[in-house]
């Protein structure tokens, strides 16, 4: 455990106040923010893959429909 001097919005600070465990209940609190960016980072990261695999995708598509044209099953 470390002891952190912070500072914050009065708003807060008065909202803080009532709250029984304050090092638990802000520990929590910047757990879950740092768990929902690293969700949120991983679905980005997998968008793009998904992106990129799917351009590959339509390119694969584009050849095998050339092949298809020079005397595929239908010549």
């Amino acid at each position: 455990m470390v002891r952190m001097n912070i500072m914050m919005p009065d708003t807060l600070a008065v909202h803080l106040k009532t709250v029984p465990n304050k090092s638990r209940y802000i520990a929590q609190a910047l757990e879950e923010k740092i768990l929902r960016e690293r969700s949120k980072a991983l679905r980005d990261e997998l968008a793009q893959a998904y992106t990129a695999s799917s351009d590959e995708d339509r390119r694969t598509a584009r050849e095998w429909d050339v092949t298809l044209d020079d005397g595929g099953v239908n010549a």
